[in-house]
């Protein structure tokens, strides 16, 4: 189908669920391809590309909402889904926030789209996972691959609703990266690295990828154990999400409205240090979580979440907002066509400060920078943090050694007012990250 049928398409179903019964109806159409290759010890395991596409339809009944999808354009396959979207409204329990938005603006994003993914020949895929496999084992301390690996997609999505909103962007996106294992007697140590992007032009070459999947698995050898204390903490941009993801999901409107987020009844209050601010930004150019529009079709916006400790804004869509007497943020994620829009962020990051991470390590007299986390990180509901920790010790401002098998606690405001350090590395090319940052004293749990 060319793509101005689809657009037709998803205004014409809008029409055929109001004529089934529907007061109010919304379909959403995606359609796309996905590549994917996966290449060990020189050696094409795997190539899979795989055409997608499918609608979904929400409709509204009396104030009672149902969903369905199908993901077959044949005329049977999508009265079937209008039919059984609208039988199940009648059924469903009535919930007067149940409304579609009207807005039928379009953020202008740019660069969401590369032409040149789709003409990159396979050769060239396979051969670029090849070399970064091989440039990674060129380093002699490095003893096996866990397999490198390309993908590439490219998709469009339409959104029509009852409202009058009829809108559409195409999106691309291209990645590539390795794992490898280095190993010292009975030691084994893993890494990797990857770099995902909008454009195939931006991806960072491969010898950068690969020497950085090196060093993180050879440089984690020999670990030592330290004394359990309080010390400094440096989170590397690599365990951002640590920290971030806590509070992502404590300033999701729904966990705020149901009383589940350590942050619900903080709002304009100070909850960190003036360094501390974090953004939600839909509209960065080239942004690897960029939309115009977000699931639901509310135009997306840059937005501070935390302004200098301050927070400023909770995310919501628009049915979660109308419950709450706000408006939709522009924030409705969407899984795909086969699932209903919930609430998520975009690019959403921690602001860069002034100093290079070098000179945070230097600053540091004792201390962990902290490149690995398992366990749950910051909880959403109470704010406390904890978790395995993996990393390096810092004495007298310099690396000392590699530190395996720790633990990491604290509470997440004791941890937001102790931040003193913000570093000036933070790669907008992540979708989800901050810089290097530094927290004066957590608990470290040693031997």
């Amino acid at each position: 189908m060319a793509e101005m049928d689809y657009k037709q398409l998803a205004e014409d179903l809008v029409k055929r669920c109001r004529k089934k019964g529907a007061d109010d109806a919304e379909v959403y159409i995606e359609s796309g391809r996905n590549l994917s290759i996966e290449v060990r010890n020189g050696e094409v395991e795997t190539v899979e590309e795989a055409g997608a596409h499918g609608a979904g339809f929400r409709v509204f009944h009396k104030g009672r909402m149902a969903f369905a999808s199908c993901n077959d354009f044949s005329d049977e396959s999508l009265e079937n889904a209008i039919v059984s979207a609208v039988d199940f409204a009648r059924k469903t329990t009535a919930d007067p926030n149940n409304v579609l938005p009207d807005d039928t603006g379009i953020t202008e994003v740019e660069g969401l789209f590369d032409p040149d993914v789709k003409n990159v020949p396979m050769d060239k895929k396979i051969a670029m996972a090849k070399e970064v496999e091989s440039l990674a084992l060129e380093d002699s301390r490095i003893t096996k691959s866990a397999g490198s690996r390309f993908s590439d997609g490219v998709g469009e999505i339409y959104l029509a609703n009852s409202k009058g909103l009829s809108k559409n962007y195409s999106v691309s996106f291209v990645g590539y990266g390795v794992s490898v294992v280095a190993e010292k007697g009975d030691q084994k140590s893993s890494g990797g690295e990857s770099c995902s992007r909008r454009f195939f032009s931006d991806l960072k070459p491969a010898r950068e990828v690969a020497e950085k999947a090196a060093e993180s698995a050879y440089s984690m050898l020999d670990p030592q154990m330290v004394e359990t204390q309080k010390a400094p903490v440096l989170f590397d941009p690599d365990v951002a999400y640590a920290v971030l993801g806590g509070i992502l999901a404590a300033v999701n409107g729904e966990r705020v409205l149901q009383g589940a987020s350590f942050l619900a009844k903080r709002m304009n209050q100070k909850i960190g240090v003036e360094r501390m601010t974090i953004i939600d930004d839909g509209t960065r150019s080239r942004g690897l979580n960029s939309q115009p529009f977000d699931g639901e079709g509310v135009p997306t916006q840059k937005r501070v979440i935390v302004d200098k400790g301050v927070l400023k804004s909770f995310l919501y869509n628009t049915i979660v907002a109308k419950r709450a007497g706000m408006k939709s943020t522009g924030n409705a994620s969407r899984g795909g066509f086969t699932s209903i829009p919930g609430i998520g962020a975009h690019n959403f990051y921690m602001e860069a400060g002034e100093m290079p991470s070098e000179e945070i390590i230097k600053a540091t007299k004792k201390g962990l920078l902290l490149k690995g986390v398992t366990g749950y990180g910051i909880n959403p509901v109470n704010g406390s943090f904890s978790g395995g920790a993996s990393g390096f010790w810092i004495a007298d401002g310099k690396i000392a050694f590699p530190v395996k098998g720790l633990t990491i606690a604290g509470s997440a405001f004791d941890m937001f007012g102790a931040i003193d350090m913000v570093g000036s590395d933070l790669d907008l090319n992540r979708g989800f990250t901050a810089p290097t940052f530094r927290i004066s004293e957590m608990q470290i749990g040693g031997r």
